[in-house]
């Protein structure tokens, strides 16, 4: 009986020896669960966003700087000023050896094509353009008794021409990587005259002939960005360009000549794409 009593004892007292055991290890291991490190979670993959060609997002340039290129297609309208003509007639039937027709002047009609412009920049501020177009003008004498009396009218219609005026001009805007950009040029502008007819007239006329010629030009204009890489242009240019033309009749018995300050005056808008 005794040694059952010292059996129990022992019993017991082995479980209170066991039982902070069992609890620390019931308290630790959720312990280690809860504080374990958590995966940052994976944000989806998100598609890139399109410009548009007549859109204006984050990525498009705001106004014009070094690098930039533009085709600009304008309304062009070409104005010729005929500032200081003269003409001479020789006929020497009625006595006329290159003799000046006092009060005769040349006139020419005014045109309105489309152009076409190249223009890039060589700095922020400093850009070159190129404009190319080729527009037809109707040109007559008028004015002056001597004409008058060869020709028995006030006017004469003396033929057509086209001309192609390619000028070159460096210009400098005020503001530039800004909307609205003015600026003001120089340059030079060539003048080739071609298909030119002479028209029927009283002094029988039939072949007119014009030299090339040329002269410098000033210019003035703003661009403005509408949207994306769209620019609206205005600008105005006035050339100093002078003409020397000749008509003659079929068998040269008779010719005319005459010196004429063209200086036209050039206006233009339209619509530019920058690259």
């Amino acid at each position: 009986m005794k040694n059952i009593r010292k059996l129990a004892l022992s019993a017991v007292l082995g479980a209170t020896a066991l039982a902070p055991v069992a609890g620390h290890a019931q308290t630790t291991a959720p312990s280690t669960y809860v504080n374990a490190p958590l995966a940052a979670p994976v944000a989806p993959a998100q598609p890139k966003g399109h410009c548009g060609i007549f859109e204006t997002c984050a990525s498009t340039k705001i106004g014009l700087g070094k690098g930039d290129f533009m085709i600009r297609l304008s309304a062009v309208g070409v104005l010729p000023e005929d500032r200081d003509s003269r003409v001479w007639a020789t006929a020497k039937a009625i006595g006329l050896n290159n003799t000046m027709l006092p009060g005769t002047r040349v006139k020419t009609t005014n045109q309105v094509m489309p152009e076409l412009t190249f223009e890039y920049f060589v700095t922020d501020n400093i850009s070159l353009d190129l404009i190319a177009t080729s527009t037809r003008h109707e040109v007559s004498a008028e004015g002056g008794s001597a004409l008058e009396s060869l020709t028995h009218t006030s006017k004469t219609d003396v033929g057509s021409a086209w001309v192609l005026p390619p000028t070159v001009t460096v210009a400098w805007h005020f503001r530039p990587h800004k909307r609205l950009n003015p600026y003001v040029g120089v340059g030079g502008t060539f003048m080739w005259f071609h298909n030119m007819n002479a028209a029927g007239n009283a002094l029988g006329t039939t072949k007119l002939n014009s030299g090339f010629t040329g002269g410098p030009s000033i210019n003035a204009g703003v661009d403005y960005q509408l949207v994306g890489n769209w620019f609206f242009n205005f600008d105005v240019k006035q050339m100093f360009v002078r003409m020397h033309a000749w008509a003659e009749n079929s068998d040269e018995s008779l010719k005319v000549k005459a010196h004429d300050s063209l200086d036209p005056t050039v206006v233009s808008a339209g619509i530019a794409y920058r690259f």
